[in-house]
C-alpha cells in the first residue's frame, strides 16, 4: 500500500481542493490525516491507486511525497501493539508513521511505514495482509 503526503501552504480550502481533484478523478480517500504545523499543512492519506492519485496532484501544482506502508493484522487486545513495535525494534527497523486504520471483531488493521522496508516485511510476513 502507498501513502501520499502533500505538504501545502497551510490556507482555506486546501483540503477541499484535493478531495476534489481525487474524488472528480474518481479515487476515493481509504484513509486521511491533516495536520497543520508553522503555517503548512500536511496531509497523509491513503488511496488505493497512489501512482494517478499523485500524478493528478503534481499537476495542479502540489508537491507529492510517496512511501510503501506495510499492512498488519494484530489482535485487538492489550500488549499487541508493544508485541508488534517490539519485533520491529529488536530487528533496529524504526517506525516513521503508525496508524490503526480499524478494528473489528477481535482484530486491527494497522498501517505502519518503516526505515527499512524489505526487512520489515521479512520479519512480519505473518502478520500482513496478504489480501492487499
Amino acid at each position: 500500500m502507498e501513502q501520499l503526503t502533500v505538504v501545502a501552504d497551510d490556507k482555506v480550502g486546501v483540503l477541499a481542493d484535493i478531495s476534489y481533484l481525487l474524488g472528480n478523478s474518481k479515487i476515493n480517500i481509504d484513509s486521511l490525516s491533516v495536520v497543520s504545523m508553522d503555517n503548512k499543512a500536511i496531509l497523509s492519506f491513503f488511496v488505493k491507486d497512489a501512482k494517478k492519485a499523485s500524478s493528478i496532484l503534481k499537476a495542479n501544482g502540489y508537491n507529492v511525497l510517496e512511501s510503501e506502508i506495510l499492512v498488519v493484522l494484530i489482535k485487538d487486545e492489550p500488549g499487541q501493539m508493544a508485541s508488534l513495535t517490539g519485533i520491529l525494534a529488536k530487528e533496529k527497523i524504526r517506525v516513521l508513521n503508525l496508524y490503526y486504520v480499524a478494528k473489528e471483531k477481535g482484530i486491527c488493521i494497522v498501517a505502519v511505514r518503516v526505515d527499512k522496508t524489505t526487512k520489515a516485511k521479512r520479519v512480519l510476513k505473518s502478520m500482513m495482509n496478504l489480501e492487499e
